[in-house]
């Protein structure tokens, strides 16, 4: 019996220590709807998962630093998180900023990135970039920058979300 009660006890630790261990990569992502992107990252937070930023995260991508707990985002020295105002499509079909949906955006982020933002000039069309050291002392580093980039675990899409024109864009003017 105590065989059984010892490797039921084995199995039971290594499920739970392979479900601690389930992370998410985001790399080479351009942004998109806000909507969409809070309903990602809302889904994303409930599951309790690690994120790891391993290359370009621009646009609606970065409400991940507001939407997940700080202790559950990681950086790579690959990571590179782009900023930049909300926008919208005016009468004439050209990009114009969406000031309520920028502040939104804007107090959705964690106070240091905001004041990074602020020391910048704020969110306007043009991106602005936070990587390198400034980046990595804001966020703790991934510890295996190797095993990230090999990591293949996208965000799911959802593209019935993407097709909804009346959620507001944030996008970078082209």
């Amino acid at each position: 019996m105590k065989l059984v009660t010892g490797l039921l006890a084995a199995v039971l630790l290594l499920a739970g220590v392979g479900a601690s261990q389930a992370v998410v990569r985001i790399a080479d992502d351009r942004g998109g709807r806000i909507g969409t992107y809070v309903d990602r990252y809302q889904g994303l937070r409930s599951s309790g998962e690690m994120v790891i930023i391993d290359g370009l995260c621009a646009s609606a991508c970065t409400i991940v630093l507001g939407a997940i707990p700080h202790d559950k985002i990681c950086v790579t020295s690959h990571a590179t998180l782009g900023f930049h105002a909300a926008w919208d499509f005016g009468t004439n079909g050209r990009a114009i900023t969406n000031p309520e949906a920028t502040q939104m955006l804007y107090s959705m982020y964690p106070s240091q990135v905001r004041r990074w933002i602020a020391q910048r000039g704020g969110l306007t069309p043009r991106m602005i970039f936070l990587r390198g050291k400034e980046l990595q002392a804001m966020y703790k580093p991934c510890y295996l920058d190797a095993q990230a980039s090999t990591a293949r675990t996208p965000l799911p899409r959802y593209p019935e979300a993407d097709a909804q024109a009346s959620a507001a864009r944030i996008r970078a003017p082209r």
